[in-house]
């Protein structure tokens, strides 16, 4: 049955990048002189050879996404489209040209330190649980605030969540038939809101989110030191 599953990535790059300061979105500057996309696309395209990506990209910068293609081992399995007004909107793109039953990860374009242990993992844990959410545990001290107070928090229960996100696309398609509600911060509480439970899975600390420059300069170290 697990081989017959079809696999799906759908590779989330909405941002503009204002917080990086840049002048194009940050999925498209530079790490280790190829676009910090096309790391994120290469380790799903590695993962497994019969994955289907889906890019979603916000319009005016579709050209960019299409001159990474060429760069990569192979491009017949990355189809582009275009993303929405939010995040929801941009995945809900995403999974409307899914047609077949399988399993699809949820990631952002911009994790692109992913290894391809985690996508295996979360796909396993997605054929037997039927989803497979990534977190880590959180190691800062944590506050809740309350009105004009502040609570410390037992930081043993938090948990820190990743992407990509897995689930049975038969989960996630019907759970992606409603409106946005603000509620909906990843795909994850979306799958909850149509009353499946979710999953966790060990996710990887290495698994940063580039949102800021100096998360360039350590995903820089990371790469070399893997190399």
């Amino acid at each position: 049955m697990e081989n017959a599953l079809r696999k799906y990535a759908v590779i989330v790059a909405g941002g503009t990048g204002s917080r990086m300061g840049a002048t194009k979105p940050k999925q498209f500057l530079l790490l280790k002189n190829k676009p910090i996309l096309w790391h994120t696309l290469q380790q799903f395209l590695k993962a497994y050879d019969d994955l289907q990506i889906i890019l979603v990209l916000p319009a005016e910068f579709i050209g960019l996404g299409i001159e990474i293609l060429p760069q990569l081992m192979d491009r017949e399995r990355v189809q582009i489209i275009a993303g929405g007004a939010t995040r929801f909107d941009s995945v809900k793109n995403g999974l409307s040209v899914i047609h077949k039953k399988g399993i699809v990860f949820v990631h952002d374009a911009v994790r692109c330190l992913i290894s391809i242990d985690l996508i295996q993992r979360c796909y396993q844990q997605a054929v037997e649980k039927g989803n497979a959410i990534p977190a880590v545990a959180a190691t800062d001290s944590i506050r809740m605030i309350e009105g004009s107070s502040n609570v410390v928090a037992d930081r043993n229960n938090v948990r820190i969540i990743q992407t990509p996100q897995t689930f049975r696309t038969d989960l996630l398609l019907p759970a992606f038939q409603v409106d946005y509600d603000p509620a909906f911060t990843d795909e994850a509480t979306v799958l909850e809101a149509s009353g499946f439970p979710v999953y966790l899975i060990q996710g990887e600390y290495s698994n940063i989110k580039i949102t800021r420059p100096v998360d360039l300069l350590i995903a820089q170290s990371i790469l070399e030191e893997r190399e």
